[in-house]
């Protein structure tokens, strides 16, 4: 498996050091100068170019629905899907307020979307029950994660230089907290949430399909890929190749919320390296998720509450990428402007 691209740390500290000039305090403008040091790393340039997203939202169901984990029935996966296509969802509308490129990956929708103007990637309709067996076999995760693959590919080709995932799937919270049990050592009581809003006795039906999964392969030496098949999703997995292929190719992500980061959990296992091609967008009001944030080593940009998925938290963050990069290339040094620097 090819490793992530270097970063570019002359850039890195050319960049650096022209925060160090600007007409400012050091460090007044806080992260905000940090994270265009961070870009300048990424692109190779002192100056970073201003950003150009790409949105990608990768849909599947989830076998292990049939425990009662979901509020909402698997068939809201695949009138999501057409909502996207329409044009309708939040994300929709973040994308066109962004001008970003948005596309929508069919990997495992179980309704018919054929006719839909996505992109049909299906390895198959919905994973497995993980909670009774492996949610995919190794050969339908390779699949998705190569499905994930050839759209950051896409979106790197079509000129984006920064990468969001989405997510779409009944059930994936579920999968997701399982997941970062896992790969955390995190007990399910500190993990599952309430995901689309399930009452108590949909939270206990979660709490038990986890508890069951986890117990399933608990005594089994499982590598990330593993891991990712036993207990994961198709859009998961997909979502887990997008965030490799970006990083292989010197491109960030954004990451957003409990689903993205449980993704990207998974990615690093399988490359630890590419840590430094993440950025984390927001904490999710979904519970685990500072726990996954915090295993990745990703603290979050803003915390608004938001648990929706689809990429919405980080869309909503572009805007405040966008003014750092900007702040650092527009603003005068203390020389152009002819004002006295610190005194001695």
């Amino acid at each position: 498996m090819n490793s992530s691209k270097p970063l570019d740390l002359s850039a890195r500290n050319a960049a650096r050091a022209r925060q160090a000039i600007l007409t400012k305090p050091p460090g007044s403008l806080g992260q905000l100068e940090e994270l265009a040091c961070r870009f300048a790393a990424w692109q190779g340039r002192a100056q970073p170019e201003d950003l150009r997203p790409a949105i990608t939202v990768f849909a599947a169901d989830h076998g292990v629905t049939v425990e009662g984990v979901s509020a909402f029935p698997s068939a809201v996966t695949t009138e999501m899907v057409r909502n996207f296509a329409n044009g309708g969802a939040a994300i929709c509308v973040l994308a066109r307020a962004l001008d970003a490129r948005l596309e929508v990956v069919d990997v495992g929708v179980a309704g018919d979307v054929a006719a839909l103007p996505i992109v049909h990637a299906k390895v198959r309709p919905g994973s497995q029950n993980l909670a009774k067996q492996a949610a995919m076999s190794a050969d339908e995760t390779a699949a998705a994660l190569e499905a994930g693959r050839s759209a950051a590919r896409r979106a790197v080709e079509a000129g984006a230089n920064l990468l969001i995932a989405g997510d779409m799937g009944i059930g994936n919270t579920t999968a997701s907290a399982a997941l970062i049990c896992r790969l955390t050592g995190a007990a399910p009581e500190l993990v599952v949430g309430r995901g689309t809003g399930v009452d108590d006795a949909g939270l206990a039906n979660k709490h038990r399909a986890v508890k069951t999964a986890l117990a399933r392969v608990a005594w089994e030496n499982l590598s990330g890929l593993d891991t990712l098949s036993e207990l994961g999703g198709l859009e998961i997995a997909a979502i887990a190749g997008f965030y490799l292929e970006g990083a292989r190719l010197g491109v960030p992500s954004l990451v957003d919320g409990f689903i993205a980061s449980a993704a990207a959990l998974c990615a690093k296992t399988m490359e630890p390296s590419l840590h430094d091609w993440l950025l984390a967008s927001h904490r999710s009001a979904e519970s685990g998720h500072d726990l996954a944030l915090k295993a990745l080593q990703l603290p979050p940009l803003v915390d608004l509450g938001m648990r929706l998925g689809e990429g919405s938290g980080a869309a909503v963050c572009v805007p405040l990428l966008q003014l750092a990069v900007k702040l650092h290339n527009g603003m005068a040094t203390f020389a152009e402007a002819g004002i006295s620097g610190k005194s001695a």
